[in-house]
């Protein structure tokens, strides 16, 4: 019996495909594409006096393509009602406030009451109604356990990044469907990304966003701009 002859064939060399190549331009790019993104943002009297306050009491401010997209994705959400954690002196809640819906009001918390009192001015003084706004003294984590399941259309973490997994897990509950999680400082500016990074704020927020990734009823992106932006929304 004549033995089979197995003919050999030459696979050819797959061809890298094109969105790896475009990937290497926008990561040699990447700091012009991002610095344009934040200095095309233009900020009136009020942003920057709000922003004189922060730094007046070396409050963190988000930067300005990130309050952009905050006033973006509440317009999105034709948000009525938006809960943030960690107030600073208002510069995120003016940002929420221009997007959301006239009637919408935001919840916002802090523990600090100077920073409170200048998110306060901050807001009268860009002629944001008394009505608009409910701001906070305490600790998130007690307050949010008393807000309603299923009631807020944005929820925005953006206090101390140590906490970002246990503000994920007690604000999540509180989304309506089809509503908004954002977590700023994802990345911290890209020592989240980098595994190395064992100090506490990495791990931490490393954690919150693995907690949100294997949330099967949040669908989530992350956008660098400022420190990382950290969406998902609510199936």
């Amino acid at each position: 019996m004549q033995r089979a002859r197995w003919t050999r064939f030459r696979v050819p060399h797959a061809e890298a495909p094109p969105w790896k190549d475009n990937l290497t331009v926008v990561l040699a790019n990447a700091d012009l594409m991002l610095s344009h993104a934040e200095t095309s943002v233009a900020e009136d009297d009020t942003f920057r006096a709000a922003r004189e306050f922060s730094d007046d009491l070396g409050a963190r401010a988000v930067t300005p393509a990130t309050g952009a997209l905050l006033a973006f994705l509440a317009r999105l959400a034709s948000a009525r009602a938006v809960v943030e954690i960690g107030t600073g002196a208002g510069v995120s809640g003016l940002y929420l406030l221009r997007g959301m819906a006239q009637d919408g009001v935001l919840t916002t918390i802090d523990t600090d009451t100077e920073h409170l009192r200048a998110a306060r001015r901050a807001f009268r003084e860009a002629g944001v109604a008394t009505t608009r706004t409910r701001l906070i003294n305490g600790r998130a984590l007690d307050v949010l356990p008393r807000l309603a399941d299923g009631a807020y259309d944005i929820i925005f973490v953006d206090a101390n990044v140590i906490d970002q997994p246990s503000f994920v897990a007690a604000s999540s509950r509180l989304l309506r469907p089809g509503g908004i999680l954002i977590v700023n400082a994802a990345l911290l500016g890209g020592r989240a990304s980098d595994q190395s990074q064992q100090d506490p704020a990495a791990v931490s927020a490393r954690e919150a966003t693995t907690m949100i990734t294997e949330d099967d009823s949040l669908t989530e992106l992350i956008i660098p701009l400022g420190e990382g932006v950290l969406c998902a929304i609510r199936s």
